[in-house]
């Protein structure tokens, strides 16, 4: 069977090609508008596993510390719905939608989630984009 090999660079013909795109370094912030009824604030997280695993810890046989980390690892079993908290967002008031903001529920502005944390990866893409369109001539300073 042969195998592919993956290419790093373009080749000439693909070159030319790619110099005829316009690229940007512009990062895209979702905007948060009304686009339907504001969500029952019970609808945005699914909490079924969460409580089960709950009921289970509650009634086992072992230390109260032991429960206290059991339920904390509990957490990582409720499941967010985004697009329903996005909806509920933009129907908020300013001091909710900034803990929204704070608790990483949505991001609003890029550089806050790298400061904050919630964008790390999305930092280390973005040197690299940087790096790419400095070496091909884009810089933009």
């Amino acid at each position: 069977m042969k195998e592919k090999q993956m290419r790093l660079f373009a080749d000439e013909t693909e070159q030319r090609g790619l110099e005829d795109n316009n690229y940007t370094a512009k990062i895209n912030i979702p905007q948060y508008e009304m686009h339907g009824l504001c969500p029952n604030i019970l609808e945005l997280c699914n909490m079924n596993k969460y409580y089960q695993l709950i009921w289970k810890i509650d009634r086992a046989s072992i230390t109260d510390e032991q429960k206290k980390f059991l339920k904390l690892a509990a957490t990582r079993h409720l499941q967010f719905n985004y697009t329903l908290i996005a909806e509920y967002y933009a129907h908020q008031d300013k001091e909710m939608q900034q803990l929204m903001e704070d608790s990483a529920l949505v991001i609003i502005d890029f550089d806050d989630a790298i400061k904050n944390g919630y964008a790390l990866l999305m930092e280390k893409f973005k040197n690299i984009e940087d790096e790419d369109l400095i070496w091909a001539g884009y810089d933009e300073e």
